[in-house]
């Protein structure tokens, strides 16, 4: 063909997780790359989707989402986070957080809108932005701490500056932004009129008795934020692809047009069952956190055990080390090595960043069955100082 393809898209390299999935799958490897419990999920709500799929209706559900679930959205909000949403007018279900962030970017910026993100950031962000016109400006996060200044705060932001795409709890650096943090963010959006739009999928996934804390509760930011939560996270079900978006009617008119016109629609029954989850009681998601904070804790100490310099981990399902203690600088090359020499896959920091990288973070997969961190914690007792 003579005609450019979209140089959004056509220009993207093949993505570290790409690769290293491939270099799993051909040297046998511990995978603990890949962002996912190696569990089933909740028997009993997989039970409500199949029996939803035999008895329920299975034709186009409401582009807005099944009422049930709408309703369960926002009880569930208003029991958790003490955030009131009406289930008519501010709760839209996508199918997954990242149509939410597309569909949110393609309705809110125009051609030439600045939009600040925070890097290390979720890769679909940046190619999200370009496409939709969008500029992007960036705030440089780095270990240990991982956290924003009025400084780099003041840099990023600008009289063109139209909206914030911030993810919290942050993967992949596993921290929780601290109240003063986000009070701070809040008085920038405000002063400079900026929309939030808050990627908080890891809210439930939060240890040592932090509590997720919405950007859009705080003062000032009812008006001028989405919040963006994933079923899949919630619930370990990453792939039924099931989000809600929640935003105030004015804003949310714009984004269900967006809706609209990429998937309209999220399947019925894995609606009707991510209604009866969000239900459950409080015990369901405590023991859920307890799960995965032993497992983390377990990997952490097996890790620093072993000699690694073991970062801090708030939430997520995600553990970062410092390869620099090790003698290295270039976190891809040591990944590439850790998979091809001793079989077990990780996955690069930098890859997180579009600028300046910070190259010396790895960060590990601990949502796994113990069998599985042991066989990688086994493996990774190969690491030599260089």
């Amino acid at each position: 063909m003579t005609k450019a393809f979209n140089s959004t898209f056509s220009g993207l390299p093949t993505t570290v997780f790409e690769t290293m999935s491939r270099l799993a799958r051909e040297h046998n490897a511990v995978n603990l790359g890949q962002g996912f419990p190696d569990d089933p999920g909740a028997e009993d709500i997989r039970q409500k989707a199949a029996e939803a799929v035999v008895s329920g209706w299975n034709q186009y559900p409401p582009m807005m989402g099944l009422p049930e679930l709408r309703a369960a959205v926002s009880a569930h909000y208003w029991h958790h986070q003490g955030v009131s949403f009406d289930p008519d007018s501010e709760i839209m279900v996508t199918s997954g957080a990242t149509e939410a962030i597309a569909g949110a970017l393609f309705a809110l910026i125009e051609p030439g809108d600045e939009v600040v993100l925070f890097e290390p950031l979720y890769d679909a962000y940046l190619p999200l932005v370009k496409r939709a016109g969008g500029v992007p400006k960036f705030v440089k996060l780095e270990p240990p701490e991982w956290r924003f200044t009025a400084e780099s705060l003041m840099a990023a932001f600008s009289p063109r500056t139209k909206l914030v795409l911030f993810n919290n709890p942050l993967n992949p650096s596993g921290t929780v932004c601290p109240p003063e943090d986000l009070s701070m963010l809040a008085h920038f959006c405000m002063a400079h009129d900026a929309i939030a739009l808050c990627d908080e999928v890891w809210e439930h996934v939060v240890f040592d008795g932090l509590s997720h804390i919405p950007l859009i509760a705080l003062p000032g930011m009812r008006e001028r934020t989405v919040k963006i939560g994933s079923a899949g996270k919630i619930f370990s079900l990453t792939g039924w692809k099931v989000g809600f978006v929640m935003a105030a009617p004015e804003i949310m008119k714009v984004l269900s047009k967006a809706h609209q016109f990429l998937t309209f629609t999220t399947p019925p029954n894995l609606q009707s069952a991510v209604a009866y989850g969000l239900a459950k009681e409080d015990a369901f998601f405590d023991l859920m956190r307890a799960d995965f904070q032993s497992a983390r804790d377990y990997l952490s100490k097996g890790l620093t055990d072993l000699g690694f310099s073991v970062l801090p981990s708030q939430g997520t399902y995600f553990i970062n080390f410092d390869i620099a203690p090790l003698g290295e600088n270039d976190d891809v090359a040591f990944c590439q090595r850790l998979v091809t020499e001793l079989g077990v896959a990780a996955i690069p920091v930098s890859a997180f960043y579009a600028e300046e990288p910070v190259k010396t973070i790895v960060r590990l997969c601990f949502a796994k069955k113990r069998s599985t961190l042991d066989a990688a914690l086994e493996r990774l007792s190969g690491v030599r100082r260089r």
